[in-house]
């Protein structure tokens, strides 16, 4: 693959000579993705959430919190994981009516207009887990796409506004609301519905499974906590590539150092480590930040809803989540492209995007779930 790689490189190379850079070659790619963004606006924010996430593993991983396991024996059937996961669907408040969920080798959303929203997922019979997720994230993604300005529609104001804030909706959703204990008080019963043959384990027992704290080496399995600190090592090593002429031979060596700095673990094969994603491979240099900013974007949202709502608990609780969905739709989905995406987090929370938000909600879930 590495001639390829190369190929791609020195293409991205040529793109950011004709497009024309002010600064630094990696922030033509930046701002493709996420608007107005920089090298120099992610370094002190990536630097301040490794300061912060590095030793909240490190605690993490000396806690003695025993985390359950399910039965090796126990299947989850793909169509009964489908059921209980369309229910999950609906109760986020995503339309049927205008847009499907399909099977596939790896869950996306596709919002071609907002009435024709469509999204895949797929099912581990092992485990139930992977496919709720995925279905509450890609649910998450088509809610944006179902509650853009439809007057707007096919123009540029009637699209979503960037890759970040998509994935803010996608994260709320996926994280902030399901898991959490109070999500396992609605959902238990849609479960045992479909797995009557589950142990009998507590909403507490449930959402400690659902936050596991581990390093691991694949980006898409990973926990909140792990979660940016992979992505921290894509645009590291991007930087490298554009900013400082690192090669393309060099590129599994450096990825495995920082695994090993980092996580404390050793990359076995290239499949686990820097060929794991899809990005590099269609040109995409420069997409990865964006999902560290979704997460701090729905943190930050998070803190605003709950000032306003009142205890997000307890509406989850209450099975009706029509009222996030609502504040949702008026504060970002309504809004389109009118509003660049710091614009957009500021006028919805009345703060500029901080990664505050982000690193006091999961210092403060991860310390309670792991008594630290």
């Amino acid at each position: 693959f590495a001639p390829h790689l190369q190929n791609l490189i020195d293409l991205t190379r040529q793109k950011i000579e004709y497009l024309g850079c002010e600064n630094t070659p990696y922030d033509v790619l930046l701002d493709e993705y996420e608007v107005g963004m920089t090298v120099e606006d992610y370094d002190p924010l990536f630097a301040g959430l490794k300061s912060r996430l590095v030793p909240l593993l490190s605690q993490i991983m000396q806690s003695d919190v025993a985390i359950p396991r399910l039965p090796e024996e126990m299947r989850f059937p793909a169509d009964a994981q489908e059921l209980f996961c369309n229910k999950v669907s609906q109760a986020m408040g995503f339309d049927f009516e205008a847009g499907r969920m399909d099977r596939s080798t790896h869950p996306f959303c596709a919002g071609l207009w907002p009435d024709d929203t469509r999204f895949t997922t797929r099912f581990d019979e092992k485990d139930p887990f992977s496919c709720l997720y995925a279905v509450m994230h890609e649910s998450g993604h088509g809610l944006y796409e179902q509650g853009l300005p439809r007057n707007y529609s096919f123009s540029p104001v009637g699209t979503a506004i960037s890759l970040g804030v998509h994935e803010s909706q996608s994260r709320f959703w996926e994280n902030q609301i399901g898991r959490t204990a109070a999500f396992w008080h609605i959902a238990m019963p849609w479960f045992r519905e479909q797995f009557p043959d589950c142990p009998d384990w507590s909403n507490e027992t449930l959402d400690l499974v659902a936050n596991e704290v581990k390093p691991d080496f694949i980006r898409v399995e990973a926990d909140e906590v792990t979660y940016n600190l992979h992505i921290m090592i894509r645009y590291e090593i991007e930087k490298m590539i554009f900013n400082d002429g690192l090669k393309v031979e060099d590129i599994p060596a450096t990825w495995n150092k920082m695994m090993q700095d980092w996580f404390g673990i050793e990359v076995p094969n290239d499949s686990l480590g820097c060929l794991q994603d899809i990005h590099w491979s269609m040109g995409a240099f420069g997409y990865f930040p964006t999902y560290t900013l979704g997460n701090l974007y729905a943190a930050q949202l998070l803190q605003t809803m709950s000032h306003e709502l009142g205890d997000i608990d307890e509406i989850i609780k209450s099975g009706d989540w029509s009222s996030m969905l609502v504040w949702l739709r008026e504060k970002i989905h309504a809004k389109g492209s009118v509003m660049t995406p710091s614009e957009l987090i500021e006028a919805a929370t009345g703060s500029p995007p901080s990664p505050e938000p982000f690193l006091s909600y999961v210092e403060a879930k991860y310390s309670k779930l792991y008594n630290l």
